[in-house]
């Protein structure tokens, strides 16, 4: 794909999560509806509602004919389409219930299933990750590069831990407990996309977590790619 036209996404996706973030902002701190979907920490608010609304307004202005895979709406517009957005409208939901400035607006753009935009932006701190295939990653427009530390025990490492811990073994618990003693410490966020754009600018030496689903990663993942670092 031309980088012309990635960069109109990449602007589109900016617009959209800035959109999105703007909203949880001006929420904070007021919610008096906090609902658990399915596990007592999985939890939904009016907040992630209106910021994906507010994302949703956004693409669905400028790209009508894109499809859109929302956490909290499902599936919008044609979802068979090559361009398909993956929004995670708040990454951190547990974290901004209790007011912890630990938590994002997260949008990226699959083409053909493969993540190749993504924008992730934190209203509190105001960092504003953005990354697209071939063009780089950044923070607040200046260009980020992971951490060039080659040794597990010189890592700081981030991680977290699946809605369904408490039912299932595969759980993370004694990966957590290795990590721990093989590393220089290991850190529990509560926001998948900042974990990844963490290490994307090199403040985290390595992320891993189970039982993410698309919109929890996309950005993320091509944001620490053209940072230099490797997603398997």
């Amino acid at each position: 794909m031309m980088s012309e036209e990635l960069e109109k996404f990449l602007d589109i996706a900016t617009e959209a999560a800035l959109a999105g973030g703007g909203f949880l902002k001006s929420c904070l701190g007021k919610l008096e509806d906090i609902q658990e979907k399915g596990s007592p920490g999985n939890l939904v608010t009016e907040a992630d509602k209106g910021a994906e609304a507010a994302v949703v307004k956004v693409l669905q202005r400028h790209l009508p004919d894109h499809g859109i895979l929302g956490e909290e709406s499902g599936e919008l517009g044609d979802t068979s389409s090559k361009y398909l957005w993956a929004i995670d409208p708040l990454d951190g939901t547990t974290n901004y219930t209790h007011q912890l400035p630990i938590f994002a607006c997260s949008v990226a753009l699959l083409i053909e299933g493969v993540p190749e935009v993504g924008v992730v932006f934190n209203p509190i701190s105001n960092e504003l990750f953005r990354g697209a295939k071939g063009l780089g990653a950044t923070l607040n427009r200046q260009p980020i590069q992971v951490s060039e530390t080659t040794t597990l025990e010189s890592s700081l490492l981030v991680t977290g831990f699946a809605y369904d811990r408490r039912e299932t073994p595969d759980n993370n618990y004694a990966e957590v407990c290795y990590m721990c003693h093989s590393t220089r410490g290991v850190r529990r966020l509560g926001s998948a996309s900042l974990d990844l754009c963490f290490v994307a600018c090199g403040r985290f030496d390595g992320y891993w977590e189970r039982g993410l689903s698309p919109w929890d990663v996309a950005a993320g993942v091509i944001i620490v790619e053209e940072a230099g670092g490797k997603v398997t």
